[in-house]
């Protein structure tokens, strides 16, 4: 089934355009909204079912293209209009002769957060599934631990340049950018195409803003009664927009929302619908589209369906969704031990559990040979991965548990409080929590962190804090935990170009597993 391309008049004057699909039969129908800036046509099926399944299924669809992007006038400001072309298009849609008054929006990424803004308190959807998105432009969408994230930032960044090359008919720039990406080099080379290709990009304006001052940049501040209304957040353990879907989700919970957390094993890009088993219902784990659909014939059409928990969790490592409360965690926390060669030997260093640290660790970051981020949650090969090869490096200073006598769940966001200094005036701490099963080589990386310090002055050490992508992973007898630190993680993160000396007092050191929601 092919959409119907449709013209929506802006309150400037400003015309969006977009495809419309229609259910067989008379009408009214409940109908669905999804605005992006990606191309009408795509409709996100990198990730979801095509519009025309849920036309299928007796809803009216419609997919835009935002202001500036795709076939649609005007100018492309990232987020800044939204709030205002959001509310046209709502109403437009509600106003449909074809539409029954129920309208629910759906999209992840940049066509989640559209769905969060609008200016009129009395037009609201009448159910939101904002996938992977985050509220705050500097915590959720540019950067972490006080660092920007890099190759996120350009790869996403060329892809709206690309865009924009396009619609003014620069078939040499697109192709120089397409080529870039192609070739994997926008860790290197995408900063500078996109000054010379699209100076009004907003990852230029973000890459130019402090991470460590909020004050520079956009935090978005839905109406308390948007998060009231019903709302599903699908997102992902390695997705680096995590942070933002739980800070949404309590967000709603503080409005008085009931917003359900449905959390799986998934990067941005990859939905594996294959994965798990669990009681979720009538439908097998994993399908995505299922889950949304049941969700919105519950509040768009009245239909009955189980009661819901406020969290589904994939676990990493059990392959099974369980029932979890971001809100609580275990009382889990180790203390990190070395003679000195936790560096120079990948199996000297201690994590004890209950605790204290002790010892003192010197290692060096050397740019010229920079240790790379590998999978996690801000690479572009985001995921699990074995990094046994990362900790036999003598600029990776690793520390282990003792073989678990007893099996241990992971839930929650792991911190690392550490006493460190460095001979630079700035330094990166980069973290990975991994497991080794018992009986394997492996060293399987479960999630990863990075802090950026801006402003050392070489001689104090001062208790710097570490924090981690939350998780979800059961360890069974005999397996160990592992802590490894590096001076960066590259292309993740941008490179400290000076060679460092990095200094740890691991006395008053602790690794500690928290609440994600706090």
């Amino acid at each position: 089934m092919i959409g119907s391309p449709v013209s929506l008049p802006l309150r400037d004057g400003v015309e969006l355009s977009g495809l419309l699909w229609t259910p067989n039969g008379p009408g009214p129908f409940p109908a669905l909204l999804m605005r992006q800036p990606y191309g009408a046509r795509i409709a996100s099926t990198v990730v979801y079912a095509h519009p025309s399944w849920y036309a299928q299924q007796g809803y009216l669809v419609l997919v835009l293209d935002v202001r500036g992007r795709g076939d649609s006038g005007g100018e492309f400001s990232g987020f800044a209009s939204e709030a205002t072309d959001g509310d046209d298009a709502l109403a437009w849609l509600k106003a449909h002769p074809l539409c029954n008054g129920r309208v629910g929006s759906y999209g992840f990424s940049y066509q989640g957060l559209t769905q969060l803004l609008g200016t009129d308190t009395n037009l609201q959807p009448d159910a939101l599934a904002p996938a992977m998105c985050g509220l705050d432009e500097r915590l959720h969408w540019a950067s972490e631990g006080g660092a920007h994230w890099w190759v996120l930032s350009l790869s996403w960044g060329l892809q709206l340049a690309a865009e924009s090359c396009r619609r003014r008919g620069d078939q040499h720039a697109w192709q120089a950018i397409k080529d870039c990406l192609a070739g994997a080099q926008q860790s290197r080379h995408g900063l500078a195409l996109l000054k010379q290709h699209d100076s009004n990009n907003p990852v230029l304006q973000w890459l130019q803003n402090d991470p460590s001052q909020a004050a520079e940049w956009a935090c978005h501040q839905p109406n308390p009664e948007r998060l009231r209304r019903p709302m599903q957040l699908l997102e992902g353990w390695c997705d680096p927009y995590l942070r933002g879907g739980l800070d949404l989700w309590q967000q709603a919970l503080k409005c008085g929302g009931s917003p359900e957390l449905i959390i799986g094993p998934w990067s941005h890009l990859s939905w594996d619908r294959r994965v798990g088993s669990c009681d979720m219902g009538p439908e097998a784990c994993g399908r995505v589209d299922q889950w949304q659909l049941a969700f919105f014939d519950q509040h768009l059409r009245g239909q009955s369906r189980p009661e819901q928990p406020s969290c589904w969790a994939y676990d990493l490592l059990s392959h099974h969704w369980k029932r979890r409360d971001p809100r609580l965690s275990p009382d889990l926390q180790w203390g990190l031990s070395s003679h000195g060669l936790a560096a120079s030997c990948s199996d000297e260093g201690e994590l004890k559990a209950q605790q204290s640290g002790h010892g003192q660790l010197v290692w060096v970051h050397d740019p010229w040979r920079a240790v790379p981020g590998r999978g996690g949650h801000l690479g572009l090969d985001a995921g699990l991965c074995d990094r046994a090869d990362l900790d036999g490096r003598a600029d990776v200073a690793c520390f282990t548990t003792a073989a678990l006598q007893q099996p241990l769940e992971l839930w929650g966001q792991f911190e690392l409080l550490l006493s460190i200094r460095s001979d630079q005036h700035s330094f990166d701490l980069c973290g990975a929590i991994s497991v080794l099963r018992a009986g394997q080589s492996q060293v399987l990386q479960l999630c990863t962190g990075v802090l950026r310090v801006a402003s050392d002055n070489g001689q104090d050490r001062l208790e710097r804090t570490l924090s981690f992508q939350p998780l979800l992973a059961s360890l069974e007898t005999g397996d160990r935990l592992r802590l490894s630190l590096a001076g960066s993680a590259w292309p993740q993160i941008s490179c400290n170009p000076n060679i460092t000396t990095l200094i740890a007092d691991l006395s008053s050191s602790r690794l500690q597993l928290n609440a994600m929601a706090r």
